[in-house]
C-alpha cells in the first residue's frame, strides 16, 4: 500500500450501523453491508436529501470494514475549499473508500479528472467504492461526460427519511444510550419545535443533558421550553 495517506479522515467512533436508525432503510443496509464485506456491488451511489443520515452510512461502512481488516478511508468533499487533488494519491489500493458528498467536485475540471482517473485505477483493482450526493448522478453537473457514466454504474440507492414514529424511538433509544430518559411526548415535542434532522436533534439532546444534569430535573415539556427559551 502506498505510504501516502489522505490527511482529512474526519472518523467519528459512534458512527456506526449499531448507532444507525433504520426506519425503512434496512435494504440500504444490507446492501452496504454485503459491500463492504466484499460479497456485493463493487460501487454504490448512496442519494437523499440532506440529514437522513449519508454520512453517518458510510462511516459505518469504514467501521465494519476495519472489523474485518479491510483498509478503508472516508473523506467528506463538502468542506469550504476542496482539497489539493492530491489527497487521491495511493487510494486507488485501499479495499473501501467512501467519498461523501461528491457533488462538490462538479464543475471543477481538475478534480473531475483527477477523480475518473481514481475511479478507473480503484475500479480495475476491484476494490469497493461507495459514494454519497443529495442527487440522483444524473443531475450531478459535471464537466466530463465520461465521468457521469462512471458515476451511474453499480448500484443506486436513495435514502428514506424516517416516519416521526420512527424519529420519535430513534430519539428515545438515543437518548437511553447516552444515559437518561425521555417521554415520547418530549420526542414529539422536539420534532414537532425543533426540527426533523437527527444529526442535529442528537447534538440539541447532548445539550439537553448537560441542562437536565445541572438542574437534576428530568425531562419535562415545561423543562425544555424553560431550557431551550420556547414559552409556547
Amino acid at each position: 500500500m502506498s505510504e501516502q495517506l489522505p490527511l482529512q479522515f474526519e472518523f467519528r467512533a459512534n458512527k456506526t450501523f449499531n448507532d444507525f436508525f433504520a426506519g425503512g432503510n434496512q435494504e440500504i443496509i444490507s446492501h452496504l453491508q454485503n459491500s463492504v464485506a466484499g460479497h456485493g456491488e463493487l460501487q454504490i451511489f448512496l442519494w437523499g436529501q440532506e440529514g437522513l443520515g449519508k454520512t453517518h452510512l458510510l462511516q459505518a461502512c469504514c467501521h465494519q470494514a476495519q472489523s474485518v481488516k479491510r483498509s478503508s478511508f472516508y473523506l467528506d468533499l463538502a468542506v469550504a475549499d476542496l482539497p489539493d487533488v492530491d489527497i487521491l494519491t495511493g487510494l486507488d489500493n485501499f479495499d473501501l473508500v467512501c467519498l461523501d458528498n461528491i457533488e462538490a467536485i462538479a464543475g471543477d475540471l481538475t478534480w473531475e479528472m483527477a477523480f475518473f482517473h481514481f475511479f478507473n485505477q480503484h475500479r480495475d483493482s476491484e476494490h469497493t467504492l461507495i459514494i454519497s450526493a443529495a442527487c440522483l448522478p444524473n443531475d450531478i453537473a459535471t464537466r466530463l461526460p465520461d465521468l457521469k457514466t462512471r458515476l451511474n454504474w453499480g448500484l443506486t440507492l436513495k435514502i428514506q427519511p424516517l416516519a416521526d414514529n420512527d424519529r420519535i424511538s430513534a430519539l428515545i433509544i438515543k437518548a437511553h444510550r447516552m444515559g437518561f430518559e425521555i417521554s415520547p411526548q418530549v420526542g414529539l415535542f422536539l420534532l414537532t419545535h425543533y426540527g426533523r434532522d437527527l444529526s442535529a436533534l442528537w447534538q440539541l439532546l447532548e445539550k439537553l443533558d448537560k441542562a437536565s444534569l445541572a438542574a437534576k430535573r428530568k425531562l419535562t415539556i415545561p423543562f425544555l421550553k424553560e431550557i431551550l427559551g420556547d414559552a409556547s
